[in-house]
């Protein structure tokens, strides 16, 4: 075994904890069994460029700045492929979702695909090319493709509206990849790879067989296909989904959580057949989960709860053998840490500055009373939904708010700007139904005194600058749902 191990880690885009079982995630379940598998595992944000923030940082939103409001990861705080790279690793990464790229400060890998290009360039040109609407827009978007390189944009358009996503969200197609970069390298330093799936995220498009396996015999996939799925609309109130709707959506979901699990079977192979198994560590981690009708919501904004701050971790390889289940609270920035002491990395000036502690047994760091999670700027703002949906119901201005939350093992406290305070007793009430902060008034001012005490020691991000988003990154963005 090389004196320092490869790390790999693997995002699961939109994977909520309670739905990664051993029935949908047969690997995962096994890779926990034979690593360390951590059940009480938060996100930072709950989405996923403030998380994957937090994640390449180890740190919490306020600090590293990347969030809506201000879409982009500045260059003021290392990430961790640059702390790895620093320390003699190769740095390669894969995305599904536009917002980790370098256009949202995602960089500093030796190499990064964007898994929607057949060939690597700069740019959205590919999705430009393809959402097209009109002649005049048409022309545009044609003089753009002949500059820089046509040949390749050409490609990649081709490829983007006829073969990527055509049977899944690109999973496949970043698995295949990653075997192919494996079986083809010849360097010979440690590597750090990193794999963003965005699969389970909305739509919810499994392969057919993976749906089938899901759904009740009563339900066909094409009538589960044919479910209206536009989370604002549904929050608006123009479509209204039964419990039984919801149940086929969750089944949808479950099918896509089981699609990802055979695709990190076969990057477990792929390492296996490369013999890079037993020198890798391998991270697998949701990076926020999903709202499915829970507390009249759908997607991934305007709340705090559980569903989506509770994720799946599990740690599998050197040093993280037979760990057992760990039932700590951990944080998405503790992650960065972790990876570096797993790589005997000093970077003592990054270190200095993590708000995460190390998960790695050799530490013996005691684990954290509380954690935290942050929603800083409501995504999409009321002025991007009312321009989607119509005029809205005047309920949904209530999402127009910041939100922060304070986690203990006990209890829950979240406090909006608006001035709302809520408290959860998470360790009986796991479904966040009813808050007590009327009832508890003594449990509540100490878990705000504890908020008030950690955003009051460190220095928070400058995001005044505002951050430009290009019309073809824009579309692609709405694609997800991510209006701007």
């Amino acid at each position: 075994m090389r004196e320092a191990p490869n790390i790999a880690v693997v995002v699961m885009d939109t994977a909520r904890d309670r739905d990664v079982t051993a029935t949908t995630a047969p690997t995962i379940s096994t890779l926990g069994d034979a690593g360390t598998r951590f059940t009480r595992a938060f996100s930072a944000a709950p989405w996923t460029l403030p998380s994957h923030g937090s994640l390449f940082t180890g740190l919490y939103p306020s600090k590293h700045g990347a969030y809506s409001g201000h879409e982009y990861l500045g260059d003021a705080h290392p990430t961790l492929p640059e702390l790895l790279g620093e320390a003699g690793y190769e740095t390669v990464g894969i995305t599904n979702n536009t917002w980790v790229t370098p256009e949202s400060g995602f960089d500093g890998f030796d190499t990064l695909r964007k898994a929607w290009q057949l060939l690597p360039g700069e740019g959205n040109m590919l999705w430009e090319m393809v959402q097209v609407q009109d002649e005049e827009s048409a022309q545009g978007v044609f003089r753009r493709a002949l500059s820089g390189n046509p040949v390749r944009n050409l490609i990649n358009a081709a490829y983007a509206k006829y073969l990527y996503g055509r049977r899944d969200s690109g999973a496949e197609r970043t698995t295949g990849w990653i075997d192919d970069w494996l079986a083809g390298r010849s360097d010979d330093r440690p590597f750090f790879l990193f794999a963003n799936y965005i699969e389970p995220h909305l739509e919810y498009d499994p392969p057919r067989e993976y749906a089938e396996q899901f759904l009740d015999d009563e339900v066909s996939y094409y009538e589960a296909a044919a479910l209206e799925q536009d989370p604002w609309e549904y929050l608006v109130g123009n479509v209204n989904h039964a419990r039984e709707e919801f149940a086929i959506l969750r089944d949808l979901y479950q099918a896509e959580i089981a699609h990802l699990d055979a695709q990190i079977d076969r990057l477990r192979e792929a390492l296996i057949d490369a013999g890079e198994w037993d020198d890798t560590i391998l991270v697998v981690v949701g990076d926020h989960g999903e709202n499915l009708g829970d507390h009249g919501m759908m997607d991934h904004q305007y709340c705090l709860y559980d569903t989506l701050l509770h994720v799946p971790l599990v740690v599998h390889g050197p040093g993280f053998e037979d760990g057992g289940e760990v039932d700590d609270l951990v944080s998405l920035v503790d992650l960065a840490p972790t990876l570096l002491d797993a790589a005997g990395a000093e970077a003592p000036a990054a270190r200095e500055e993590f708000q995460g502690r190390s998960l790695h047994p050799d530490t013996g760091a005691e684990p954290p009373e509380q954690v935290y999670a942050e929603y800083l700027h409501p995504q999409p703002t009321m002025d991007a939904l009312k321009r989607q949906v119509g005029e809205l119901p005047e309920y949904v201005y209530r999402f127009d708010r910041s939100l922060r939350a304070v986690r203990t093992p006990e209890y829950k406290f979240v406090r909006g700007s608006d001035g709302n305070r809520e408290l959860y007793h998470v360790a009986e009430d796991s479904a966040e139904r009813s808050s007590l902060v009327n009832e508890r008034p003594d449990i509540a001012a100490d878990l705000e005194e504890r908020l008030d005490s950690w955003l009051d020691s460190f220095e928070h991000a400058e995001t005044s600058d505002e951050v430009e988003i290009s019309g073809a990154r824009r579309d692609q963005l709405e694609e997800l749902g991510y209006l701007q």
